[in-house]
C-alpha cells in the first residue's frame, strides 16, 4: 500500500468529504494538491499526536544513538534531578525515580527531598534535608555533584533520551547557566497531549509567564553564587532563580528543542500569586508595575517618562471617508497621551465626503492634514509624512483601524520608550471579536504571516501567547510605534522594493537587524477592518506587484527556509495557527 493509500483510508475514517476530495485530485493527476489536502488534516486527527510523536521523536532510536555517541565523550557530565517528596503522592513518586534510573545514562544522582515512601535500593539515590526555611531546591544546589541540576515538577516523568539530550545541550554550550526543553502532558494511562513547543530565549515572555520551571536544567555553580534565596524569591524557588540567572542581557540561555518532560498537569492560575511576588521583588527599583494577566499569566507595565514625549499618528488615506471617520474619532476620544499629533496624509482622494471629513477634523488642534499625490506608494507616504512629524515618536496607523482600549497608546509607549526596544505592535481585532494581529511570524508561508489569526479573544489558544507582551520578530504597520531616530537609522520603509506589501515586516527586520528588539503588546487593542482601503494584494489587478514584492522579502531574507526563533521548527509554517508539522514523506 502507497503512503497515499495509507493516509486517504486513515482520513477517510473521520474526515470522509476531505479525503475523497483528495482523492479526486489524486486520480485527476494533481497529486501535490491531492497530498497536500491529506496533509493539512493531519494535525486534526483525533490521534495525530500520538502518530506526530511516533514519526517525529523516534526516542528508543534516538536513545541508543546517543547512547552510542556518549561512550564516545572523554567524560559525561554528571546530571543531579531533584524529585521533591513533598510534593507528589506515592505513586508519582515511585513513578519519578523509575523513570529517571531508567535512564540509559552513565553519570546521574537522584536527590530526593523531604519524608516519604521507601525508597528503592539504588547507589544513585540519595535523600536529603533541607535547612531550616529553606526550600528543596536550595538544599539540592548545596547537596549536588553534579553540573547540572535538573529539578522534577510533582508528578512529571522523564523520556528515555532527556538525560542524554540534556548533557549533550550541556557539552555544546558549556557556558549556558539555564537550559530549558519542550514538555507535554501524560495522564495516568501514559497517553500524551497538548505538547508546548517552545520559542527561543527571549525574556520578556518570562516576564510574561514562566515558560522554563516546568523543564528546565540549571548549571549548579552559576545558580550557587545566587544561594541563599531571598525571602520573597522563595514564594516559587525556581521561578525567582531563573529570573536572577538570566537578568544579564548576554546571559546565556539554551533552549533544547525536544520534549524532555512528561507532566500531569499544567501550572495556570494555580501559584500565580506566588509568582508575582517573586516577579514584583525581581523587578523592584525598575519602576515597574507587576499585576496579573489571564490565564494564569503577568502583566508588567513598565513606567512612563515624564514629561510625555511627543507622537506623531500618522494616518495615510485615500477616500474611504467613512473609515477615516471612525479611525480619527476614536483615536480623539480614546487617547489619553498627553502629547500628540495625528498627521493625515491624502493620497488623491476625490470624493466630497473625504474633504469634509478633512475640514472637519482640521479643526482640531492635534490634527494636520498633508496632501501627497503621488501614485500610491505606502511606504513613500509614510516615509514623506515622518520626515515632516514634529513627534519623537511615530506610531503609523492604517485608517481602517478604530481604537478599543482607553489608554491604548500609553501600553504602546510603555515599551517604545524602552532604550532596547525597535518596534512595538499592538493587538488587533476584526470586527466580530477574533484576532487579526498578535504579532508576525517569520517564515510562515514561506514569507510572513500573523500569529494566532481568527482565534477568539476570550480563547487561551496557544498557551496565551496571544495575551502575553513579549518579543515578536516583526509587528504590522497598521498599528506600530517606534522611536523615530530608529526608523530613521534604519531607512525607513522600502519605498523602492517593497511600496506596498511587506514593508512593515522588511522595518522590524533591519530594526531587530541593527540590535533593536520588536514588541507585541495585547493591552493595547483595536479594531482592524483588514485591507478595506488598500485591496486584495490577490485580485488579478495587483498580483504582479504582490509577487515582485514577495520574491524581494524571501530573497532579502531568506524567508522560504528561515524558522523564526519565536516559532518552533515543528510547528506547521503553512498556517498561522500553532499546530503540529507534518511531513508526509516520513510517514510509514
Amino acid at each position: 500500500m502507497t503512503d497515499f493509500s495509507r493516509e486517504f483510508f486513515h482520513t477517510l475514517r473521520w474526515r470522509p468529504l476531505q479525503a475523497l476530495e483528495a482523492l479526486y485530485w489524486h486520480v485527476t493527476r494533481r497529486r501535490v494538491r491531492a497530498r497536500n489536502r491529506l496533509w493539512h488534516n493531519w494535525h486534526m486527527a483525533p490521534d495525530a499526536y500520538r502518530r506526530w510523536t511516533r514519526m517525529v521523536e523516534r526516542n528508543p532510536e534516538v536513545a541508543r544513538r546517543l547512547a552510542a555517541e556518549s561512550a564516545t565523550w572523554p567524560t559525561c557530565p554528571l546530571i543531579s534531578v531533584l524529585v521533591d517528596a513533598s510534593g507528589s503522592d506515592s505513586v508519582g513518586l515511585a513513578s519519578q525515580i523509575a523513570s529517571v534510573l531508567a535512564q540509559p545514562y552513565p553519570n546521574l544522582e537522584v536527590l530526593v527531598c523531604g519524608e516519604g515512601a521507601a525508597l528503592p535500593d539504588d547507589p544513585r539515590l540519595r535523600r536529603i534535608t533541607a535547612a531550616p526555611g529553606a526550600t528543596a531546591l536550595e538544599a539540592a544546589l548545596v547537596a549536588a555533584g553534579g553540573s547540572l541540576l535538573l529539578p522534577l515538577a510533582p508528578g512529571a516523568v522523564l523520556p528515555e533520551t532527556a538525560l542524554l539530550r540534556w548533557a549533550e545541550a550541556l557539552r555544546g554550550n558549556p557556558q549556558a547557566a539555564v537550559f530549558y526543553a519542550d514538555e507535554d502532558l501524560v495522564d495516568g494511562a501514559g497517553a500524551r497531549s497538548r505538547p508546548w513547543l517552545k520559542p527561543e530565549w527571549h525574556r520578556e515572555l518570562l516576564l510574561s509567564q514562566d515558560y522554563l520551571s516546568g523543564c528546565c536544567a540549571i548549571r549548579v555553580d552559576a545558580a550557587r553564587a545566587l544561594l541563599p534565596l531571598a525571602g520573597d524569591r522563595r514564594a516559587e524557588p525556581l521561578y525567582g532563580l531563573l529570573l536572577e540567572l538570566t537578568a544579564e542581557a548576554a546571559a546565556p540561555v539554551c533552549h533544547v528543542p525536544h520534549i524532555l518532560c512528561h507532566r500531569p498537569e499544567w501550572r495556570g492560575q494555580e501559584r500565580q500569586a506566588e509568582r508575582l511576588t517573586v516577579l514584583s521583588a525581581h523587578l523592584e527599583g525598575s519602576g515597574a508595575e507587576v499585576t496579573a494577566g489571564p490565564f494564569g499569566t503577568h502583566r508588567v507595565r513598565w513606567p512612563l517618562p515624564d514629561p510625555a514625549p511627543l507622537v506623531s499618528i500618522i494616518v495615510p488615506t485615500r477616500d474611504k471617508a467613512d473609515l477615516l471617520r471612525a479611525c480619527l474619532a476614536s483615536v480623539i476620544e480614546k487617547t489619553t497621551w498627553p502629547a500628540y499629533e495625528i498627521i493625515v496624509v491624502d493620497n488623491n482622494s476625490e470624493e466630497p465626503e473625504t474633504f469634509a471629513c478633512f475640514a472637519e477634523f482640521a479643526r482640531h488642534p492635534a490634527v494636520r492634514v498633508l496632501t501627497d499625490p503621488r501614485p500610491y506608494n505606502f511606504s513613500a507616504i509614510n516615509n514623506r509624512a515622518v520626515a515632516e512629524a514634529r513627534g519623537d515618536y511615530v506610531c503609523l496607523l492604517n485608517n481602517d483601524t478604530e481604537v478599543i482600549a482607553p489608554g491604548w497608546l500609553d501600553e504602546l509607549m510603555r515599551q517604545a520608550v524602552r532604550p532596547h526596544v525597535g518596534a512595538v505592535g499592538a493587538k488587533l481585532l476584526y470586527p466580530d471579536g477574533s484576532i487579526q494581529h498578535a504579532g508576525v511570524v517569520i517564515g510562515m508561508g514561506n514569507a510572513a504571516g500573523h500569529a494566532h489569526r481568527t482565534l477568539g479573544e476570550g480563547e487561551i489558544g496557544y498557551f496565551a501567547q496571544a495575551h502575553v507582551a513579549r518579543e515578536a520578530t516583526a509587528v504590522t504597520a497598521a498599528c506600530l510605534v517606534v522611536a523615530r531616530d530608529k526608523f530613521d537609522a534604519v531607512g525607513g520603509l522600502d519605498e523602492d522594493g517593497l511600496a506596498i506589501a511587506y514593508n512593515d515586516v522588511d522595518l522590524c527586520l533591519k530594526l531587530q537587524a541593527a540590535g533593536w528588539t520588536n514588541i507585541y503588546v495585547p493591552t493595547a487593542v483595536l479594531y482592524h477592518h483588514e485591507s478595506v482601503s488598500r485591496g486584495d494584494d490577490f485580485a488579478p489587478e495587483h498580483n504582479l506587484r504582490y509577487m515582485a514584492e514577495l520574491k524581494v522579502l524571501q530573497e532579502r531574507w531568506d524567508t522560504r527556509k528561515v524558522v523564526d526563533p519565536l516559532h518552533h521548527p515543528r510547528l506547521d509554517r503553512a498556517g498561522d495557527q500553532y499546530v503540529l508539522a507534518f511531513r508526509m514523506e516520513e510517514l510509514g
